[in-house]
């Protein structure tokens, strides 16, 4: 990424950067990013985390915390006034006592954390405070797929977007805006209103990819799915045209006003957003809904991988030495996590897993990318479903137990939101965890999952509610934090 940004951008990074070094010499901590794409589970990855380690919570393979050396953790007011706090205490309600999920990430968002501990050396007890500041930056992963327009011009961006049009899987849902870019002249004299109908047009047919039907992934420019205070603007108020020739825009005419308009996308929106917090990270997270990607079918997979690709080409990824980490932050451990592992059996974790671990394989040889540690992992922050077993005939099957949420359907039966039941999920298949071929398949019996209200909180004998319950939450913080608590 450093080849797509300016002198003065990265002047002000390493500004930035030294700055909070020398702060930290005070006061340790760590920058971890959360993204994932839309309902990928970052809101309640975060609200887990917290929950957990400040609650004490069921964390056995987290060696700071089953080894007791964790005295307590706790909130702290962000370091940074200008970014929205995370509302830590709204979503935790919502989980704990409402049983609802929380609202998705729209923006972005910061929260810190601070713990304090005893280090696992006399050595580290003697020269260190015991105390880490963690600040978790969360954001949707939809501004992070932004990041590869930095290094395209408008023509370049034009003819991407035609070519994805165009994949049959996305056809019928870009026809309305293929027409109207069509028939627009990119010469004909600049107009506000064909501007606005193609941006509109275009905008819907990127949230129609989104849909479960579908789940597509790769679906820049990401604001135009999430736009926020941007909303109306004229830097989200064009669109890509097809069959641009490499002739300069006439002034004055369609083409210069679209090509001016992503200029400004890209200066005022996309490179902001790298610098001020993509560049700041140490530890990132990429969550990702890999099961609703395999309900959609091979190409829905297939662009999960494309997604993913760009997503780690965008990472300045490494270990920096003493002398260049004064200036420039490098993110030295990325976990790639697949999320609502609760929604399968244990049975089909490792193959859940394996499936990931090969798209996230290929992506990451794919994106040339290299200097950093990186983990997959099949997972849920918040386990919404317990195991058991039911006889049928001469069979035990294995079943998730759960609240199915009011309005979910199996079998034609239509749940209320209140009554418990036990489900057979199904398998993921073996083909898939050994290899995905490269001619497309997807599950031989797609896995139609239904989705679950969060559990009722067990209590202690005392009366105290006990913290969220998770599948291997445990794991994911041991790999992101566990070395900076040793």
């Amino acid at each position: 990424m450093a080849a797509l940004t300016s002198i003065g951008d990265e002047a002000r990074i390493a500004i930035d950067t030294l700055t909070g070094r020398a702060a930290g010499l005070v006061s340790p901590s760590l920058r971890l990013g959360v993204t994932g794409l839309s309902r990928a589970g970052k809101t309640v990855f975060i609200t887990a985390l917290v929950h957990n380690l400040v609650h004490g919570g069921r964390l056995p393979l987290f060696d700071a915390q089953k080894s007791g050396r964790i005295s307590r953790a706790y909130l702290e007011h962000q370091p940074d006034d200008a970014v929205p706090r995370f509302q830590y205490e709204d979503h935790v309600a919502a989980l704990v006592d409402e049983r609802i999920w929380p609202d998705s990430t729209r923006a972005i968002s910061e929260l810190r954390l601070t713990i304090d501990y005893e280090s696992a050396s006399g050595w580290g007890r003697l020269f260190s405070r015991g105390r880490l500041s963690l600040d978790v930056v969360d954001y949707p992963g939809e501004w992070l797929l932004d990041l590869p327009l930095l290094g395209k011009d408008y023509a370049d961006f034009s003819r991407d977007a035609c070519d994805l049009a165009r994949l049959p899987v996305r056809a019928d849902l870009s026809a309305e805006w293929a027409a109207l870019a069509g028939a627009a002249d990119p010469d004909a004299p600049a107009d506000e209103m064909t501007a606005r109908r193609l941006a509109e047009s275009f905008a819907a047919y990127l949230k129609a990819c989104k849909d479960d039907e579908r789940a597509l992934s790769t679906l820049p420019p990401g604001r135009f799915l999430m736009p926020g205070d941007l909303e109306g603007s004229p830097a989200l108020t064009f669109s890509p045209l097809p069959e641009l020739g490499g002739e300069r825009a006439k002034p004055g005419s369609l083409r210069a006003m679209m090509e001016r308009r992503y200029e400004a996308y890209k200066t005022h929106v996309v490179k902001p957003f790298f610098r001020e917090h993509v560049a700041r990270l140490d530890r990132q997270i990429v969550l990702i809904d890999a099961m609703q990607a395999l309900n959609a079918g091979p190409e829905a997979v297939a662009d999960l991988e494309r997604a993913l690709t760009e997503i780690l080409a965008c990472f300045r990824q490494g270990r920096g030495n003493m002398l260049t980490g004064l200036f420039s932050r490098r993110i030295d451990r990325i976990l790639i996590a697949a999320t609502k592992a609760d929604h399968i059996h244990h049975e089909s974790h490792d193959r859940l897993q394996a499936i990931v671990r090969r798209l996230a394989d290929r992506a990451i040889e794919r994106a040339s990318f290299s200097g950093a540690e990186v983990e997959v992992l099949a997972m849920a922050a918040v386990r919404a479903t317990r195991e058991g077993t039911v006889k049928q005939g001469r069979d035990t099957l294995p079943v998730i137990i759960g609240t199915p949420i009011a309005g979910e359907r199996i079998n034609g039966d239509t749940f209320d939101g209140e009554t418990e039941t036990a489900i057979f999920p199904g398998d993921l298949p073996e083909k898939a965890a050994a290899a995905w071929k490269d001619s497309g398949g997807a599950a031989d019996a797609p896995i139609r999952f239904v989705r679950f209200r969060p559990p009722k909180l067990e209590r202690t004998a005392a009366g105290l509610t006990l913290s969220l319950p998770h599948i291997r939450l445990d794991r994911a913080l041991q790999f992101l934090i566990g070395d900076q608590l040793a």
